[in-house]
């Protein structure tokens, strides 16, 4: 996709813990020309992650308490002060392809969406870039998705954009593993646009601190599920309130 003429405001948001090494190539590869601005929440790190990207131009703020959720509401509270028209959310280890966005952003560019997911089962991957457990448990998320809201989707996957007007309307919580399908399913409970599309994943530079541990990938596990019954539990609920005032 060519640069629009006329280009909305969009600011890029990466949670990071750690991720010194992949930070930079994350940061240099996005396409300078499309972002207003690139804000790293360092989300606890014992390394140099916030003066690598400090060295690169980005905006950076602090979040202790540790979770993926907590520091993108960090970065949330941040862009807030200054707000873009559409938020790209991006993992600072470099296994997305940031020379993507644009691709990521185009449906909410013409009007088609709200809100974009980056399909990496849609897309090309690297093999073994995105492991058995990540594949199951995205897998049973999504028709569980589709069974109980009628959103179809196929990832869970981190590398999205959003509008920042949809985005304040879903009002997000979450403040762990939880994030992503939360968005999902609010979205879908809200009747916001959605669409994916296709994106590269290759193999993240270091060790994922989610599946690449078993208690990580059974955390994360846990959470998703719960957030997707939650969620039905309380539209159910909803739904009955407004029956009764209904009769």
């Amino acid at each position: 996709m060519e640069l629009p003429e006329e280009l909305p405001a969009i600011d890029v948001l990466i949670p990071v813990l750690n991720e010194e090494e992949s930070l930079p190539l994350v940061l240099d590869a996005i396409p300078k020309a499309w972002v207003r601005r690139v804000v790293v929440v360092d989300n606890g790190s014992e390394d140099r992650s916030a003066a690598r990207a400090r060295e690169r131009g980005a905006e950076v703020v602090q979040e202790l308490q540790r979770g993926y959720g907590a520091a993108c509401l960090r970065g949330l509270r941040h862009l807030a002060e200054d707000p873009p028209d559409v938020v790209v959310f991006l993992d600072g280890d470099f296994s997305d392809f940031p020379s993507e966005l644009p691709g990521v952003v185009e449906p909410i560019l013409k009007g088609e969406a709200e809100l974009v997911i980056g399909s990496r089962t849609l897309g090309a991957q690297e093999q073994g870039a995105l492991l058995v457990q990540a594949v199951v448990g995205n897998k049973l998320a999504c028709v569980l998705m589709e069974l109980m809201y009628g959103y179809r989707f196929s990832d869970l996957g981190p590398f999205r954009a959003i509008t920042w007007e949809a985005l304040q309307g879903l009002r997000m919580r979450d403040e762990d593993f939880g994030w992503t399908v939360e968005m999902q399913i609010k979205a879908a409970r809200q009747g916001i646009g959605a669409v994916e599309v296709p994106v590269s994943y290759r193999k993240r530079v270091g060790v994922s601190k989610i599946t690449g541990t078993l208690k990580g990938t059974a955390l994360a596990s846990y959470k998703i599920l719960y957030t997707l019954f939650a969620q039905y539990a309380l539209e159910v609920t909803e739904a009955g309130h407004r029956g009764g005032s209904d009769a």
